[in-house]
């Protein structure tokens, strides 16, 4: 991909039916972990011709380098394999959570580490090389278009549900996908 190519993002959608249910994520949080961890189980259940899953990505400063990490999944997104890029540098970080946060969120063997080796382990981990995504400028629009997706929807934390159209905030991390599909088909 040239810098004169234009950058286009894959959106993170999976399924296609008419029951949206969107997941407001942090990729190093336990809980959007726990989460991302049942997707595919949940569209086998339900059916990917009954739903739509929607990935949205909620970078949170407090797990220190959510921007790097929710910059370098979305410059995945718009490689050649799209959405399929994107979620392999998911499960990496899903696979691998230590290594791309801090202890308690404030210190651990991560004080130490530079951008430059959180990119080298996603890389590494997930086999997808979005280097050159990354560096570019216009991903901000990406990565903005989350944000403001999020706040607009009075989203602050991950992990969030909408189930078509409406925030659940009594739907977590620790249902089971069984609870899940019902909410999503009622």
């Amino acid at each position: 991909m040239s810098q004169s190519t234009a950058l286009h993002a894959d959106p993170l959608v999976w399924g296609h039916g008419p029951k949206v249910f969107e997941a407001f994520l942090e990729p190093t949080c336990p809980f959007s972990v726990r989460a991302f961890n049942k997707f595919d189980a949940l569209l086998r259940l339900v059916g990917e011709d009954k739903m739509t899953l929607k990935i949205r990505l909620q970078s949170q400063p407090w797990h220190m380098y959510s921007g790097v990490i929710v910059r370098y999944i979305l410059a995945a997104s718009t490689l050649p394999e799209g959405k399929a890029a994107a979620k392999k540098v998911l499960q990496a970080v899903a696979d691998h959570r230590e290594e791309f946060e801090f202890t308690d969120h404030s210190h651990g063997p991560n004080m130490d580490a530079t951008p430059n080796q959180i990119l080298d382990r996603l890389e590494q981990y997930s086999g997808v090389n979005a280097r050159e995504p990354f560096l570019r400028a216009e991903l901000q629009n990406e990565i903005k278009w989350h944000s403001k997706y999020s706040r607009q929807n009075g989203i602050h934390v991950s992990p969030t549900f909408i189930t078509n159209g409406l925030v659940q905030l009594d739907i977590g991390s620790g249902d089971d996908i069984e609870s899940w599909a019902k909410r999503i088909l009622a």
